[in-house]
């Protein structure tokens, strides 16, 4: 069993895919957890195939059964949490007029009330883990647009905003146990999750979700004297 273990949910591609690979290749065993059974099938196949411990939870992040159920099966099956990511995330851009109140509920529910659940849901097993090492991490994918408003993505940039608060209260509260928290705010990332804008905005121009990874995987590697409570990752020239 690995020394060490993860959860990464939005774990079947993009962003969460890229995290998790990073972490199988770093030596953790990893529970990949994502909403659509078919793609994270694929994807937990395409690392276990590599020799890679990994588990798998597919489920709708938003629901409070699937964040328990989460976490129950990576206990069950690694015993332990060293880094949790909080990546599963959902966008819905429209005029604050006709914003419609089920993609409201599910950004909220999403991406910011299941990153809450997540943390309480797994605070035993990281507070464990940072009594071994003073070095447990949660990494919380937030985004640019938590740092500053965008118009027709208001409820999106609300949460995110959420998400980069709330990792600072984190922070503060589980920071003396050794257990550390980070928000990712990236710009433009090559997924999926932007293919509203690569006619204005080429893929090719856009950060990669691998960059993202790397930031992650320099983060492991920090001493526990030290915590990066935010990262914000723009293309060349401040562009968004």
């Amino acid at each position: 069993m690995a020394e060490r273990a993860a959860i990464v949910t939005g774990g079947s591609s993009g962003i969460g895919f890229a995290i998790a690979r990073m972490l199988v290749e770093e030596g953790y065993g990893v529970t990949v957890a994502a909403r659509r059974p078919e793609k994270l099938e694929a994807a937990v196949a395409e690392l276990a195939g590599e020799g890679h411990e990994v588990e798998q939870v597919a489920g709708n992040m938003a629901s409070e059964e699937v964040v328990q159920q989460v976490v129950k099966a990576h206990r069950e099956r690694f015993g332990r949490l060293d880094v949790l990511v909080n990546n599963a995330g959902f966008g819905f851009g429209a005029p604050v007029a006709e914003i419609q109140t089920k993609w409201l509920d599910m950004q909220l529910n999403v991406n910011l009330r299941s990153i809450i659940l997540f943390y309480r849901e797994s605070v035993e097993l990281l507070r464990a883990a940072a009594a071994e090492h003073r070095n447990a991490l949660v990494i919380n994918t937030a985004s640019i647009s938590g740092k500053s408003g965008e118009a027709w993505l208001s409820v999106y940039s609300a949460t995110k905003a959420g998400v980069i608060g709330f990792t600072e209260a984190m922070n503060k509260e589980l920071g003396g146990d050794g257990v550390k928290s980070c928000a990712l705010c990236p710009a433009f990332v090559d997924t999926a999750m932007t293919e509203f804008v690569k006619e204005s905005v080429p893929a090719q121009d856009m950060i990669r979700s691998e960059d993202i990874a790397e930031a992650v995987r320099m983060l492991l590697a920090l001493s526990p004297a030290c915590v990066i409570p935010e990262i914000i990752f723009e293309r060349p020239g401040g562009m968004p």
